[in-house]
């Protein structure tokens, strides 16, 4: 007999077999119980009529409690009233592992309830979906990547210093010395590109900030692209195939998960449509200023400014060449106006704001040797920074791109909190 997955009862249809579940929920009478089961692939049926199993059968399974794990023998079956598209007649349960007073009932709980029982609430539905799809996002991002000519570098996650100040970083002890756990691996990124052309970061980044706004997580992933040879029209370019690439592969890959989140799957095709606008942060402030928006040029923008931008066009939006004084001290000068830097912040619709941060690298060794003593910060922790510039330096351009930010807009969660198996924020470190 066959053992199968949850996924794959479309190719059994009439077949009787084997199936591991855990029983959701269940519900029905002293002759039918219909058992919600669901796997780690999807969720779907089971059907017990009571005259076909028998009364020892019918009794063991109505007895069954919630996240009991068991096998169930039975044949599958088309029923396209079921949002899966297909159910199993059960004929047998042999019980595996027993679940008494599991605490997260078919009632309503609260998000600090939800999040104490993280460990648990991964089997339900809203955070099924979400994290599948970010599995998809996650696997597209290398693909992209490979196909691009990229290859992935893995930069430190301990640091001696902080590409934008340490204000923000969690300190640690290393041996006799300090260090910080790492907010980017940018630096790093950018001696790869020297190495290799084009190279990725992907990993865990932390920041310290005291934020507790539904975009901000204290550790999250972060992937990090860096291009040398490459100016900063082609890095947009580069980014927005890269968002459309992933979007399609979430359509592609991941409709049944898009469905259960009751996700608009014609809205985000149409973020495939490329080009991108793009608006450059003076235009940008004289739009806000012409929709009642008290803004002032050389104000970074937040929430209620990057979120009328990007509705503004009903689609991404790049907003380029952002003034110095509110941007990283590596980003390149604009060569005509000496207080803006070759910057862009691709803004998402529908409320998500900044997801990809990204401008063309400054490379003349003096001016960034006195951006780092402007922002006092030790010139000799960013000697081998500083370096790439004195050894055949080249034009090169990179962004970031926060996954978590990425999944929250494609799934169209509330909050960010959402879109990692066990978010860490201001007030949460465990589970």
């Amino acid at each position: 007999m066959d053992t199968i997955r949850i996924e794959d009862a479309p190719h059994f249809v009439g077949k009787e077999v084997r199936l591991g579940a855990w029983l959701r929920n269940k519900r029905g009478s002293n002759k039918m119980q219909f058992l919600q089961l669901r796997d780690g692939t999807a969720f779907f049926q089971g059907v017990v009529a009571k005259e076909e199993v028998g009364e020892d059968i019918f009794a063991k399974i109505k007895a069954l409690t919630q996240e009991t794990s068991m096998y169930l023998i039975g044949t599958i079956r088309q029923d396209d009233r079921s949002p899966f598209g297909y159910e199993m007649d059960v004929k047998d349960v042999t019980v595996v592992g027993a679940s008494e007073g599991y605490p997260i009932t078919p009632k309503e709980h609260g998000t600090d309830f939800l999040m104490d029982h993280r460990h648990l609430y991964l089997r339900h539905i809203q955070p099924f979906a979400t994290l599948r799809i970010r599995n998809t996002l996650i696997a597209a991002t290398y693909e992209f990547f490979n196909k691009e000519g990229f290859i992935k570098l893995d930069s430190p996650l301990l640091t001696s210093s902080a590409p934008e100040g340490t204000t923000e970083l969690f300190h640690t002890e290393y041996f006799d010395t300090d260090a910080y756990l790492s907010q980017t691996g940018q630096l790093y990124a950018e001696a790869g590109a020297m190495a290799f052309g084009r190279v990725f970061t992907f990993g865990p980044t932390f920041r310290a900030e005291k934020s507790k706004t539904r975009r901000h997580l204290t550790e999250f992933w972060m992937i990090e692209p860096e291009m040398a040879w490459m100016k900063q029209d082609e890095s947009l370019e580069v980014q927005e195939r890269y968002i459309a690439y992933l979007i399609q592969a979430v359509l592609d890959r991941n409709d049944y998960e898009l469905d259960l989140l009751g996700r608009d799957k014609d809205l985000l095709k149409s973020y495939t449509q490329l080009p991108y606008p793009r608006v450059s942060y003076d235009d940008a402030i004289d739009l806000l200023k012409e929709n009642d928006f008290d803004v002032e040029w050389g104000v970074d923008f937040g929430s209620p400014e990057e979120t009328f931008l990007a509705n503004h066009f009903n689609k991404p939006v790049f907003i380029t060449n952002f003034p110095k004084e509110i941007k990283a001290f590596y980003m390149k000068r604009d060569e005509e106006r000496d207080d803006i830097v070759i910057s862009a912040d691709l803004l998402a619709p529908e409320g998500y704001g900044e997801i990809i941060g990204g401008s063309e690298r400054d490379t003349d060794y003096d001016y960034l040797e006195q951006r780092i003593k402007e922002m006092g910060l030790p010139v000799e922790d960013y000697q081998w920074y500083l370096d790439l510039r004195q050894y055949g330096a080249v034009p090169h351009s990179g962004f970031g791109l926060g996954l978590e930010r990425m999944v929250t807009w494609v799934t169209g969660e509330e909050h960010i909190r959402e879109a990692i198996p066990f978010p860490r924020t201001m007030n949460r470190l465990k589970p």
